[in-house]
């Protein structure tokens, strides 16, 4: 007897929850930088998320079903992680949460290019109307969002931007390289692999930079003078932003597909900055409300051009064509029917 598939209904739904969940990260960021500085912050948010994700890799272990290349596989891939994370967690510090949301969605500009050049099989999606189309309009978009603005950057600065835009890149490095080195690893597994290795990194970087607001070198100390409320809020920042969110994600693919999740998430810029509105007084002009719009939209573009592409191209596997990896979390759920590949 077969198993019923699950409703589109619930997928909607944990598309949803996710969405919701990545847009408040940006906002437990912000809401730290008065308290604690950006090292601390993720120094203990994903040394907490590596506690949350053990459990996987121990039941693995103990199930003899953890593949022995795994820890290898996933160095290159953590190490980017690491890195865009160092720059996404020092970003809030620099620039208000919704600009910062909208400069991050250069990723999928930069993870096409990358996905251009290292993968044939998307060079064909790449080259067409659509997709030239809809790349373009992310770019212009993203652009003048971060320059339309009587207040420089949008109370902002360059050094912020700069971070965010970085964050992007590396984010986009790490999807890419994820998908060389893990296609065909069971997702949550290698993200739990790639959990262990950042949180390492992490933890030293918190060790050797963390300063309290005196500028003193205090090793990520200074968590400890947050009052009980606050330090509750940075461990459910943790595990919404890296536990519920990649699950839920996970989810919502297996039952809408990469099309119709990625494009949920992309709406994350413009439920960031409304957010920020009510609670950061954080306000975007009109003209970087459309020009954001534009943005978000181009990747809309990108993202149906290359699904209707895959679904015409019906000789060619549909996993080559339809998982060009949008971002860090869809690069993980981009799967075969192979065995894992041993590197």
């Amino acid at each position: 007897m077969s198993t019923p598939s699950p409703s589109p209904r619930l997928g909607v739904t944990l598309i949803l929850l996710t969405l919701a969940s990545w847009t408040v990260v940006p906002l437990f960021l912000r809401h730290f930088t008065t308290m604690i500085d950006g090292w601390s912050a993720n120094g203990w948010r994903y040394g907490f998320s590596a506690l949350l994700w053990l459990p996987i890799l121990l039941l693995a272990v103990r199930r003899g079903t953890f593949p022995q290349h795994l820890w290898k596989a996933a160095l290159l891939p953590s190490f980017f992680n690491a890195i865009a994370q160092i720059a996404f967690g020092l970003a809030p510090y620099y620039v208000e949460p919704g600009l910062m949301a909208f400069s991050l969605r250069l990723q999928i500009v930069f993870v096409t290019l990358g996905a251009a050049f290292l993968f044939a099989a998307e060079r064909k999606v790449i080259k067409s109307v659509g997709f030239i189309v809809g790349i373009s309009m992310v770019i212009l978009g993203t652009f003048a969002t971060i320059l339309l603005s009587p207040k420089g950057l949008g109370g902002g600065t360059g050094f912020g931007i700069g971070l965010a835009v970085c964050s992007g890149l590396l984010y986009a490095c790490y999807a890419l390289s994820v998908r060389a080195k893990l296609h065909g690893t069971e997702p949550l597994l290698a993200f739990s692999v790639v959990s262990q290795y950042t949180a390492v990194v992490m933890i030293a970087a918190m060790l050797v930079f963390a300063r309290d607001k005196s500028g003193a070198h205090d090793f990520g100390m200074q968590v400890f003078s947050l009052s009980g409320y606050q330090l509750f809020l940075l461990l459910l920042s943790s595990v919404i932003g890296i536990g519920i969110g990649h699950t839920l994600y996970f989810k919502s693919l297996q039952i809408l597909g990469l099309a119709v999740s990625a494009g949920v998430v992309q709406l994350q810029p413009i439920t960031v900055s409304i957010a920020s509105i009510f609670i950061f007084n954080e306000h975007l002009t009109w003209q970087q409300w459309c020009t954001g719009a534009l943005a978000v939209c181009g990747a809309g573009v990108m993202l149906t051009t290359q699904h209707l592409a895959a679904r015409r191209a019906r000789q060619a596997p549909i996993d080559e064509l339809d998982n060009l990896p949008v971002d860090e979390d869809v690069a993980l759920i981009a799967q075969s029917n192979d065995p894992p590949r041993a590197t």
